[in-house]
Order: structure tokens, then sequence, then C-alpha cells
């Protein structure tokens, strides 16, 4: 079993450690990861080949929106190769010195997995640029005229850095990547097996139909998924006999403001907002975002994509404009199209000049 260092507790993901009370519910194996075939596939061979060459794998990069198992694919890796894991993220490193000092204690073989690696200081990431190639960084002793530059020799290890904001990756530190993979959301029968698979490990008396209810309402997300299963197991426990069919995940869902399409209240706030007090938009990200008292980058990253991928928002030059779905979601009626003024569907187009 792989040996987990923590460098940063302030850091963690989310779903790190889920209760302190409660199993841990990631998957150990590739084995046992549910979905993302493609992606699997492709580690298997890394994996396997670093393997038998008794080498370190080659770096790899995850992006993709939170929750969809990043951080559990680099324990996996680590698990996989019989190797440890050191975890740490970007806001984390403020200097380049705090990456010098977690790169000389790698052994040989050991997976660093750095999270939100998109938001690594520059001066810090380009002391990335020689470990990750050439596995050596320069240390410089002394200031001023003094000051000298000493090359360190490092362990060989593996980089696993996971983004959410592929875009905002650099170039160079892209392209020493062996692998750039994106993570999708999943279909609804992988997150039912999910949802299966942690019910057991949770000893959650469930059937087939509540877990479907569960996963049709997790917008395509593990992380979500578990929530979800964790808050209606509560609820049947306290409001009916325990057992979680199809009609007590709809009742307990709904008891936490969870409703069909899987939207939440917060959400929700963002479609009604745009939809009540902007007339369907087109609405800018800070505008929106400070109607619903929330960080654009929480807007965009989080709520905005499922809006998206549901129908419900579209993403125009002049701002977020709500679709007849979204009327029709939250149960209004669109307003009526006029060539201009809010709501109109002409020239959303148009630059902002």
């Amino acid at each position: 079993m792989a040996r987990e260092e923590l460098l940063s507790p302030d850091d963690q993901p989310e779903d790190a450690g889920l209760l302190l009370n409660e199993p841990g519910l990631r998957p150990k194996t590739l084995s046992e990861f549910v979905g993302q075939s493609e992606l699997k596939g492709h580690l298997g061979v890394m994996l396997g080949a670093a393997a038998r060459r008794r080498e370190a794998a080659d770096h790899l990069l995850f992006a993709g929106p939170p929750g969809l198992g990043k951080t559990t694919l680099a324990n996996i890796i680590a698990a996989e190769m019989g190797t440890n894991l050191q975890v740490t993220s970007g806001p984390a490193l403020e200097r380049a010195g705090d990456l010098a000092s977690i790169l000389s204690k790698l052994e040989d073989g050991d997976v660093l997995f750095i999270d939100e690696i998109h938001r690594l200081p520059r001066p810090v990431e380009e002391v990335l640029y020689p470990a990750m190639e050439d596995f050596r960084i320069d240390v410089v002793l002394g200031k001023g005229p003094a000051a000298r530059s000493i090359p360190l020799d490092l362990a060989r290890f593996t980089l696993v850095g996971a983004t959410t904001r592929t875009g905002l990756i650099t170039g160079p530190l892209r392209d020493r990547f062996g692998l750039v993979a994106r993570l999708d959301y999943y279909e609804v029968d992988d997150l039912q097996s999910i949802a299966m698979r942690a019910a057991g490990i949770l000893e959650v008396d469930i059937d087939e139909g509540g877990a479907f209810e569960i996963a049709r309402r997790s917008r395509g997300t593990p992380r979500i998924a578990n929530r979800l299963l964790r808050q209606v197991r509560d609820y049947a426990e306290v409001e009916r006999d325990g057992h979680i069919s199809a009609e007590v995940a709809k009742d307990g869902l709904s008891f936490f403001g969870v409703d069909e399409l899987g939207l939440d209240k917060a959400s929700r706030a963002v479609l009604d907002s745009v939809c009540r007090r902007f007339g369907g938009g087109p609405v800018g990200l800070s505008t929106l975002a400070i109607s619903v008292s929330e960080p654009t980058e929480t807007v965009e990253d989080v709520y905005e994509p499922y809006l998206i991928q549901q129908g419900l928002l579209m993403r125009t030059p002049r701002g977020r404009v709500a679709t007849p779905a979204a009327y029709a979601h939250l149960g209004m009626a669109p307003p009526p199209a006029t060539s201009t003024g809010p709501g109109s569907q002409t020239g959303l187009f148009d630059s902002d000049d």
C-alpha cells in the first residue's frame, strides 16, 4: 500500500478525507475505478510498461471539472506502481524553495501530485522545467555578486498534475507531460455503479432504483453522487425505515433541495438570477456572480458547465443568456422576443463594441 504524505493539509481536495468516522470511498486500483474507460486503457499501458522497465512512469496531466476523479487517479497511480505519494497544490507553493524542498526529498519512483497546478507562481513553475526533463534543479547559494548556482540531482519521479482550467496551463509546462488527458462527465450507468459500490462500503441498504435516482441527479460527477448518497442515507434512517428505494431517494433529494435535473439551490440561484433579474440576459459574468454572492471562478467553473451541458444556459460574447429550457425548468414563461433589450435573441453574438 502506498504511503500518503500530505504536504499541505489546508489545501486537501474536498473529498480527500470524507468523514472521519466513515471508510474512504476512493477506489484503490484501476480495476475498481468506474468510468473513463479510454483514459484507464492509456494508464494501464503506460503504468504496465513502466513497471516492466522498472522505471518511473511518465509525467501525467489530468484536466476537467472538480469531482471527476483526478485526485483518485493520482492515488491509484502510486498504488499501482507500489510507490509513495506526495500531495501538494499550486497555491501552497509560494516560493521556488518550497518546491525545491519537496523535490529533494522524493525517492526513486515516487509520485508527486500537484492539485490546481495552473495556479503555480511563475518562478515555481520554472523550477519544474529541469526537474521534469532532466531530474535536476539548480540551487542558488548566497546573494548578490557572490551568489552561485549548484546543480542538484533528483530521484526519478512521476509528476501528476491536476487542473480545472486547462487554458491557464502554459505551453512549456503542458508540453513536458507525457500524457495530457481530460476527464469527461460520467454516464448515469457509471454513476449508478459508483453509488452501489459506495453503498456497499458504507453499509447502506439501497436497491437499484434508489441508486439510479441518485445517479441521474448527480450532474455527471462521482463526488456529488457520493454526497447525495450520504444525504439520502441520513434521510432514510430518520424519516423512513432505512431502506433507500427510488421513492425514498426522490423524497430525500427533494428534502435536501436537489431537483429533477440535479440542480441544487446555488445552481438554481444562478439560473433564476439570469431569468428573473436580467430578463434572460445577456448578462456579464461579474454581474451574475455578484447577484448570487459567489466568486466569478465558482460560477464559471462549478455552476455554469452543467447548466450549459443541460442546455439551460448559453455563453455569448455579450454575456450569459438563458434558453427556453431554463424558463421551462423554473416554471416561468419566457419573455417575448424583441429586437432589443433583455431576453432578445437578436444581436447576441455581436461584439461588445
